[in-house]
């Protein structure tokens, strides 16, 4: 679907969100709820496309599971902050207020009125307790999590958000064909990441959200960023890089380079690695539980005597926030279904040597999966 916008106020077409405010109204009203109250985070991002922050003075969508309208509750000298969402299309209410008024009563009069409905109302988990303890009180019961009602909406990606992690995946892997100019001995893993943090933006994506630079040894780490340590010949440099691509769908792709031809162990290893992570992403289909798109990855490594070398989960969600559900690791039986996002990023790290690692964003098809990154996954030789 067509974007309504552009630049960093980019949002999805209208229809989209109203989509998403029934779906949660329904979900709520199916778990039983009186409504859904959402402060500024990820989650009202998701819903309405705004990009509102929270601060001393409350915002609020009130979102009824009845049926009616949701409300606004947002502080008057805000309001201006709303005209880049999708609230003034969505025939959605806004109440204002002013310093002096009680925006938490406000809130409680959208849901219901304060203390006239017996079922629980459920807050965002990212609302801060600033906020949520005078809510309570006004509410006269202590609100429960909204997580349960919008996991799945969040997780499962409308064609909307595919299309938005496809453009943020290809956006990315214009990033990593550019790395190897920048890995030249000499300079500082703090070099290449200015380098490559203004390729980001230059390739589309709004600002950068992390660049890991891990050369040598501090490519042991899974999560160095980068530091004044001087790239040499015969490295193992480990890139993490990633970014919101309008409408703030995130970019999230790893690639491996070697400066100069690496050692036939280093060589071996990584091709078991390799593997790992092509038998990780041939595992993901519909019907598969995300447990054992993980297994797929480590069992490879293990049979090869790298199990130990292998530290961390096989991958993450990902969509507005760069992590978020299903998380895609052991004791995770969930199933994977249709529309579902996540990294396939299998590492391996040997302390005070060298680390590496190979990271996709893929997404769950009827029949098995699309990879949004497409770069080969070799490890890449850059000349010295």
């Amino acid at each position: 679907m067509g974007m309504a916008t552009a630049g960093d106020t980019a949002r999805f077409s209208t229809d989209v969100y109203a989509h998403r405010l029934r779906e949660a109204a329904a979900g709520a009203a199916a778990a039983g709820l009186a409504g859904l109250i959402i402060t500024p985070g990820y989650d009202l991002r998701y819903l309405v496309g705004s990009r509102a922050q929270t601060f001393e003075r409350l915002t609020a969508l009130v979102l009824p599971a009845d049926g009616s309208a949701p409300t606004v509750v947002v502080p008057r000298l805000e309001l201006a902050a709303l005209r880049e969402s999708a609230v003034p299309e969505l025939g959605v209410t806004v109440r204002d207020w002013v310093d002096g008024e009680d925006p938490y009563a406000l809130v409680a009069a959208a849901i219901g009125g304060p203390g006239t409905r017996s079922p629980a109302t459920a807050v965002t988990d990212s609302m801060p307790a600033l906020h949520l303890l005078p809510l309570a009180d006004v509410l006269g019961t202590v609100p429960v999590l909204a997580t349960d009602v919008l996991r799945r909406l969040r997780m499962i990606k409308d064609p909307a958000e595919v299309d938005a992690l496809r453009k943020a995946g290809a956006a990315i892997d214009r990033v990593h064909a550019r790395v190897p100019e920048f890995l030249v001995p000499g300079r500082t893993e703090a070099d290449v990441a200015a380098d490559i943090a203004e390729a980001i933006v230059a390739e589309g994506h709004s600002e950068v959200a992390f660049i890991i630079v891990g050369s040598g040894p501090n490519g042991a780490d899974p999560h160095h960023e980068c530091s004044d340590r001087t790239l040499a010949a015969g490295d193992i440099v480990v890139v993490d890089i990633g970014g919101p691509y309008a409408p703030g769908y995130n970019s999230d792709s790893t690639r491996t380079y070697s400066l100069g031809e690496p050692d036939a162990e280093v060589a071996r290893r990584y091709a078991v690695l390799q593997r790992a992570q092509a038998d990780a992403v041939a595992a993901v289909r519909p019907g598969v539980s995300a447990e054992s798109v993980d297994a797929a990855a480590r069992d490879v490594l293990a049979a090869a005597g790298l199990a130990e070398a292998f530290v961390h989960r096989t991958g993450h969600g990902i969509g507005l926030s760069v992590h978020e559900e299903p998380y895609i690791v052991a004791g995770n039986d969930i199933m994977l279904e249709p529309g579902m996002a996540f990294s396939v990023e299998p590492g391996i790290y040997f302390a005070g040597q060298w680390g590496a690692r190979i990271e996709d964003i893929v997404i769950v098809t009827e029949d098995g999966a699309e990879s949004v990154n497409n770069r080969p996954h070799d490890l890449v030789v850059v000349p010295v």
